[in-house]
């Protein structure tokens, strides 16, 4: 009974950090659903205004994030803001399931596979998520892609070069009539390409970033005392606020060429590429035309990283399976 005392930690991090295995499945997926679309609500306004800066050839791309906002606001409304959310917040709902499932179960056979190797704590747990995150990111991009298409479309309606369509159903019509169906995966392999490593930059932060918030607050694994929830919220909303943040430094530049890539169809004959993306915008603005939305992107990107990484554990918290 004493070596089983000894030897059995009470695992006061396991709430900050649960595994697969711990998870009831169902009520996962359905919390999951519920909240993150509530959360994406939050957030979709932003997505309008960075999609806007970025796709426009005059006008709003010299305008302030703050401007592009009331120039929308007062032309469109409310719609005007939020258009191309109910698509995204319907269709994201699989796409949410395939990648929270691929992430966890990715993360928990890279903790298994690395459970006996001699690698600090911190680091194991930062490449675990790292792996994690690049796995659910290239398997969720084949659904993802054409749904980010067709809201993207959705969002510029009116501006200079696009195609006006009545709703996602016209979208995916017209773009498959010019294109075929390869249309819907304009920016397939860019997005693979930059999101993925994006995407285990940002899971790998996060991971390594709070396990070593927790440590340098004093917190172990065979500590009776647990973290309170105030405590929990902060710790990860700092370490999702600084991925996010980090993350939209660097991707934004690929993310502007991107979403021109999958929205503007006035670049003349044939198929646009991403060269040819790529030249036009430096054309346009030079090298900081990269960067056109940074302000939205690294605003949205570090809100959405903090309320996106609170969600999700709190998603997990509810969802763990009773003793």
């Amino acid at each position: 009974m004493e070596a089983d005392a000894v030897t059995t930690p009470h695992l006061a991090l396991a709430d900050t950090d649960i595994n697969w295995n711990r998870l009831d499945k169902t009520k996962f997926h359905i919390i999951g659903a519920i909240l993150f679309t509530a959360q994406s609500g939050l957030l979709h306004p932003m997505s309008v205004v960075k999609t806007r800066m970025q796709v426009a050839g005059t006008g709003l791309s010299q305008m302030s994030g703050m401007s592009v906002f009331t120039h929308i606001f007062r032309r469109d409304g409310m719609p005007g803001i939020f258009r191309g959310f109910g698509t995204s917040a319907i269709g994201a709902m699989p796409g949410r399931v395939l990648a929270l499932t691929s992430f966890e179960m990715s993360k928990d056979m890279m903790l298994k596979h690395t459970e006996s190797k001699d690698i600090p704590e911190a680091s194991r747990v930062g490449l675990a998520s790292a792996v994690a995150g690049m796995v659910s990111n290239l398997i969720s991009c084949v659904y993802f892609v054409p749904l980010d298409v067709i809201c993207q479309r959705l969002m510029v309606q009116g501006l200079p070069g696009t195609t006006n369509c009545r709703g996602p159903f016209d979208v995916v019509r017209k773009v498959v009539k010019a294109e075929g169906f390869r249309g819907l995966y304009r920016g397939f392999g860019l997005t693979a390409v930059y999101q993925s490593p994006a995407s285990a930059l940002w899971w790998g932060s996060y991971g390594t970033a709070q396990h070593i918030l927790w440590r340098s607050l004093g917190y172990k694994d065979d500590m009776e005392n647990k973290p309170k929830n105030v405590e929990m919220v902060i710790v990860q909303a700092t370490a999702g606020m600084v991925a996010g943040a980090c993350s939209s430094v660097i991707t934004t530049p690929v993310d502007t060429v991107k979403t021109r890539l999958q929205v503007m169809d006035n670049y003349g004959s044939g198929r646009p590429s991403v060269l040819n993306t790529a030249t036009t915008l430096l054309k346009e603005d030079g090298w900081w035309g990269f960067y056109r939305g940074f302000g939205p992107r690294f605003l949205n990107m570090s809100l959405c990283g903090t309320t996106m990484i609170v969600t999700y554990e709190l998603i997990k918290r509810l969802s763990v399976q009773p003793n």
